[in-house]
């Protein structure tokens, strides 16, 4: 690949993304194959993770707010607070992306409506090549909404994007570094 790839793992916190639900184990399953590909290639593999207030249910230090065991980070790999769904938001980010030379991003994590899809249409407009795994990100039902609705509706939207820098959908098995 011409352009240096980067692994994007959002909020796969215990709060939000919890392996005794079987579709959130696949999930977490997916993330932690593309965790072991990425790093087999050296790509980097950056974390965010959302750091709630005070009786935030992902107030930082809770066990909520920690990041699944399944998908820790391994040492030296930066795990980034936010505290909005946009990750590039009053971060570091982009900062950590340029540093690393980084022009595309492949996203996975939590929650599929709110911090991937913001993620991934900053990321777009600020002219990342931007892959959403389809199968590596998570939410969960609402009113009238099943989570895997949602998530091919975003999925499908996502890949539908008009933009300078159009984001792809693909399946993990699909992704390389």
């Amino acid at each position: 690949m011409s352009e240096k790839t980067a692994l994007l793992v959002i909020d796969a916190q215990c709060g939000l993304v919890d392996e005794s639900y079987p579709e959130e184990l696949v999930v977490l399953e997916h993330i932690k194959g593309l965790l072991a590909r990425a790093r087999a290639a050296q790509a980097p593999v950056i974390y965010m993770q959302h750091a709630g207030g005070p009786g935030h249910p992902l107030a930082p230090e809770t066990d909520p707010w920690r990041i699944n065991a399944l998908v820790a980070p391994q040492p030296g790999e930066p795990v980034l607070p936010k505290r909005a769904s946009d990750s590039f938001f009053e971060t570091p980010l982009q900062q950590e992306l340029d540093a690393r030379g980084v022009r595309r991003l492949i996203v996975t994590g939590a929650m599929t409506e709110f911090c991937v899809d913001t993620t991934c249409r900053r990321a777009a407009s600020l002219g990342y090549d931007v892959t959403l795994v389809a199968d590596a990100h998570s939410t969960g039902d609402s009113a009238g909404l099943t989570a895997a609705q949602k998530i091919a509706y975003h999925n499908e939207t996502l890949a539908q994007l008009a933009t300078d820098h159009p984001i792809s959908v693909l399946p993990a098995d699909e992704i390389t570094f």
